[in-house]
């Protein structure tokens, strides 16, 4: 059996997949698309099910590749049964998706969570009457807690029926059925192909039918209304006048959630917390990883030593053996003891709901940088990989404002970066210095987006997003989110790592590392006062950033950066890491969605401003009038 979750994003889908699926779940990509697939196995009652957590989405149209993916599911893979997960503390507006999701004709159950959060809210559901008004089981549920999850499945088992058609106004309803008897031949049911034409949604029809879609549109346009705007209308009245039938308002104080918002959104108090909270999370994973790296260094290196005593008399096992062990002790000492801490605390920002605030605080800001505030959603998932965070600028309306969102996330320090900030300058010359690293970045993303802002003018148009509820963060959530990350970063990073410890050793072996680094010594040297051979870094930093700090040990030969190098150098080497060129796979994604001429221009771009601008910072910090404790 096979069962599809849907639902609007944080309406509590996730914790209920991991609480279905336990470890079974495993994540993947959607045929031929870049967004992730979650799939699991459960085993109920000796019936195995096969669970699939769709994309969180507002609407079956075309407007995006999540709502393709979720629609083409239901239609053409056809699951036994679909189990709508409904936020009950926003009910009304969670109908909207359900009325869709029923148009398609598939068996279909409601879980109803969050009903804690209803009833702290002054909500009572009559969880019958619901049922009974849309023609489908309706199931109260809280995911977080385990409650009510037994009966969601043994009704969903159960439920065969698809659901009742909801009906339209009469002149509408009249249009659809004409369209619906002659549409012989799709992948989605007649009706629903009917109603998305009338929706003026992109759906592949003979072009006969289009005709005569053309011809109900106009008709129902000589009511006064678009035919998209007259069916949404038709909608949300429909979901209004169920949620009015079915709730009771009781009395109740003001909701604690309500009390926090008021602090954290609060237009002065609420950034004093933004800071605070950003504060506390470097200052965690500069304290986590610090401890482990050092930890981890000191046993690692014993390890690596005693594996070169064995290999030093043999240059194919010195080059290989050697390149393979000192990349694996490099990426585990140096890069995860920062990463692991990294995406826990990403993850619970995320799964307790102040990461939407953190974008609603942060639009203000964008709007005096000339973006838009959605653009903030990306340069916060930025933080964590560029990749990703350059695939999400779509979410932008318009060309303009997409490429300037794209601009700004790839001068967005990512995890990499993190880690070759907290791993040199966090580590050797003070956290103080790292969070002033992190205040320049800001500073720069402001005055480069502004001039990007001046060089292509627009209009704003304001930002609507929704707000979702504060939750407890779910472990399971957590952990799981964190574990796809750390895992991602292993098989993807490890790799390179490992062939580009192999292939320095090779270089060094046959000699060339100087003439190399001879090459790059105007700049590395020249202009940005470091050791010549650092140069090298900066070149495999390319593929990707952590390379840089995991290079740098390797060929400076120690870990322990401090007897190498001075605060300074350091300081300069993270500045260069954190502003040039982005790493190769931000490259490729560049190329892919604003094409080769902007990925060479902001790469090429990058490259000159990080060198100039680490330059420029070497010379402050070293000025004979200037005593700064370094």
């Amino acid at each position: 059996m096979r069962i599809a979750l849907a639902g609007n994003a944080n309406v509590g889908k996730s914790v209920l997949f991991n609480n279905l699926t336990g470890l079974s779940r495993h994540v993947g990509n959607w045929p031929g698309k870049t967004i992730e697939k979650a799939e699991g196995k459960l085993n109920f009652k000796g019936m195995g099910i096969s669970v699939v957590d769709l994309p969180g989405i507002y609407s079956l149209s075309t407007f995006s590749i999540e709502e393709q993916i979720s629609r083409d599911y239901i239609a053409k893979e056809k699951p036994d049964v679909v189990i709508n997960v409904v936020d009950a503390s926003v009910l009304e507006r969670n109908l909207f998706f359900t009325l869709q999701i029923m148009e398609l004709g598939r068996p279909m159950v409601i879980a109803l969570n969050m009903m804690d959060l209803a009833g702290e809210k002054g909500m009572d559901i009559d969880v019958k009457k619901l049922s009974l008004r849309l023609g489908v089981p309706v199931i109260p549920i809280i995911a977080t807690k385990g409650k009510g999850i037994a009966e969601l499945i043994e009704t969903a088992i159960r439920t065969k029926k698809k659901p009742p058609d909801i009906k339209f106004r009469k002149n509408i309803e009249q249009e659809i059925k004409k369209l619906a008897e002659a549409i012989k031949s799709t992948d989605y049911p007649p009706r629903w192909v009917a109603i998305k034409l009338l929706e003026e949604d992109d759906i592949a029809v003979a072009s006969d039918i289009k005709k005569k879609a053309s011809l109900s549109l106009k008709k129902i346009e000589k009511c006064g209304q678009r035919g998209h705007i007259a069916i949404s209308s038709e909608r949300y009245a429909a979901a209004e006048r169920i949620s009015r039938e079915c709730i009771s308002l009781h009395k109740t104080g003001i909701p604690f959630t309500q009390r926090l918002d008021a602090i954290l959104l609060h237009r002065f108090f609420g950034y004093f917390f933004l800071l605070f909270i950003a504060g506390i999370s470097f200052l965690s994973i500069f304290a986590f990883g610090d401890i482990a790296s050092s930890y981890m260094i000191s046993y690692l290196e014993y390890l690596n030593q005693s594996a070169g005593v064995l290999i030093e008399n043999n240059m194919i096992s010195a080059i290989f053996i050697g390149g393979i062990l000192e990349g694996i002790v490099a990426g585990v000492s140096i890069a995860l003891p920062y990463l692991i801490p990294f995406y826990i605390i990403l993850a619970i920002l995320e799964d307790s709901g102040y990461l939407a605030r953190m974008a609603f605080l942060m639009d203000s800001v964008m709007q005096k940088i000339g973006m838009h505030g959605k653009a903030f959603i990306p340069m916060l998932l930025a933080y964590g990989c560029n990749v990703p965070a350059c695939l999400s600028c779509r979410i932008l309306e318009t060309q303009r404002d997409r490429l300037l969102a794209t601009f700004a996330v790839t001068l967005v320090p990512c995890a990499a970066v993190t880690v070759v900030v907290m791993g040199l300058v966090a580590r050797y010359a003070g956290l103080e210095w790292a969070l002033s690293l992190y205040a320049l970045n800001l500073l720069v993303i402001l005055v480069l987006g502004k001039l990007a802002f001046k060089a292509f003018p627009g209009e704003y148009i304001g930002l609507v997003m929704e707000m979702p509820s504060y939750k407890v963060p779910a472990l399971g959530n957590i952990v799981f989110g964190s574990w796809k990350k750390i895992r991602s970063f292993v098989m993807v990073a490890f790799p390179v790592i490992i062939a580009s410890t192999i292939l320095i050793k090779a270089v060094e072996l046959l000699g060339l590392l100087e003439d190399i680094a001879e090459i790059l010594s105007p700049v590395t040297v020249g202009w940005l006062g470091l050791p010549a051979i650092v140069g090298l870094t900066l070149v495999f930093g390319v593929l990707r950033k952590e390379l840089t700090i995991i290079m740098l040990a390797a060929l400076l030969g120690t870990a322990e950066f401090d007897t190498v190098l001075t605060n300074v150098q350091m300081i300069t080497i993270a500045v260069v890491t954190m502003f040039y060129v982005p790493c190769m796979p931000t490259i490729a994604v560049l190329k892919k969605e604003q094409g080769w001429k902007v990925a060479l221009a902001i790469s090429l771009f990058e490259i000159v401003f990080a060198i100039i601008l680490a330059g420029l910072i070497a010379r402050i910090l070293t000025y004979p009038g200037i005593s700064l404790p370094l």
